[in-house]
């Protein structure tokens, strides 16, 4: 069946950060947009993520900066530390809100899903939507679904995360490439004097091969993650990942293993991390790309979530431009964007051999290097990323 009556301007597939931040973008834009997510109800991974000054930047171009503030809990304190609880590095958190305008935030990820869900207009988000696929000619994409409706659309954007059914169409056979380490993210009501809630952010840990970080979400909650060297396919089959994290960081610093024991099971997630080779070319004709479709990369940097909300705008602002000529904005957007992610995906491949190391030796030549570093190098070192104006 095709829906004519109802052919949006434009069709995203997947309905996470990326693909609703897009929908928003372009609505305010007045483009009549609609979004279209396998999932039969709006359910984001349940765990953190945080938000770092590009992506807070990002918000408040999106009209939601306040209420992302309000549900989440300000970074006002990070330390990297060693297993053991030694202090390595005291970031200077403060001081980077000042020169950035804003602190980072640790925000529940279905709550972010909400706030940007609800910003958008009504029946925007079309939801139990199983894509299959795609064909196009030079006046519109049409777009197949498994319930037998077809859906044309002037623009098609593929914001369906790595495994994207729409990047098939555009790219050649580019397989995700496995980090190296597995996952292990919970989700706990959890006090510790030494880290109070009123503070916001936490504290990384690292050890041998693996690292752990915990941080404070907001509304009593907090979220932890264990980042564990492990072969492909080992971890992930586990069926008590509570056990796992416990055996893995036993005898280390006695809040990591306090938290992971103060978790239900239930609420912790286990993923093996990958990201993809960087390509030059995220679009074919009138179909485009955008967030981890185009570009999954490591979570080293914390800017998975930014880089997709910066993709969002730029490719709204690269429409406005150029209204009647979609092929010539798709390569606008292509050219702002495919430098700056390409040069963050290597960033956050080179930080996860820095912070996953093995070898006792380099560990200690790392953590010597962190402990000297000058404070006003601390806080320059990601001004090309944290200091980006959409």
């Amino acid at each position: 069946m095709v829906n004519t009556i109802n052919n949006p301007d434009t069709a995203i597939i997947g309905a996470g950060i990326g693909g609703l931040s897009a929908a928003i973008a372009l609505q305010q834009l007045g483009k009549k947009v609609k979004v279209f997510e396998r999932a039969s109800e709006l359910k984001e991974m349940g765990a953190g993520i945080v938000l770092s000054a590009n992506a807070i930047k990002a918000l408040e171009k999106l009209g939601l900066a306040d209420q992302v503030r309000q549900a989440g809990s300000p970074v006002k304190k990070a330390e990297i530390r060693a297993q053991d609880g030694q202090l390595i590095v005291n970031m200077p958190v403060h001081k980077q809100a000042e020169r950035y305008g804003t602190y980072s935030y640790l925000i529940y990820r279905p709550d972010l899903q909400r706030i940007l869900y609800e910003k958008l207009e009504p029946n925007t988000v079309v939801l139990g939507k199983k894509f299959l696929r795609l064909e196009q000619d030079r006046d519109k994409v049409t777009c197949f679904f498994e319930d037998g409706e077809i859906q044309n659309s002037d623009l098609l954007i593929g914001a369906d995360g790595v495994h994207s059914r729409v990047g098939q169409y555009i790219m050649e056979e580019s397989a995700l490439r496995y980090s190296g380490f597995t996952a292990v993210r919970g989700i706990s009501n959890f006090e510790d004097s030494r880290f109070p809630a009123e503070l916001g952010g936490g504290f990384e840990a690292w050890g041998k091969g693996k690292r752990f970080g915990f941080s404070h979400l907001g509304k009593g909650r907090v979220f932890w993650f264990a980042a564990i060297n492990a072969p492909q396919g080992t971890l992930v089959k586990a069926d008590n990942p509570k056990h796992i994290a416990l055996q893995h960081f036993k005898g280390w610093w006695d809040p990591i293993v306090d938290v992971i024991d103060s978790t239900n099971e239930e609420n912790i997630l286990v993923h093996e991390i990958f990201d993809r080779k960087p390509v030059k070319k995220w679009h074919k004709g009138r179909v485009t790309l955008l967030g981890d479709a185009a570009h999954p990369m490591l979570p080293n940097l914390g800017q998975g979530g930014a880089q997709a909300m910066e993709d969002a705008l730029i490719l709204a602002r690269c429409l406005k431009q150029l209204p009647q000529e979609i092929e010539r904005a798709l390569i606008q957007y292509e050219q702002e964007r495919i430098p700056r992610v390409t040069k963050i995906v290597q960033g956050s491949r080179m930080m996860a051999r820095l912070m996953q190391l093995e070898n006792p030796a380099a560990i200690k030549v790392r953590n010597q290097i962190l402990r000297k570093m000058p404070e006003e190098l601390k806080i320059k070192r990601l001004d090309w990323i944290l200091g980006y104006k959409v």
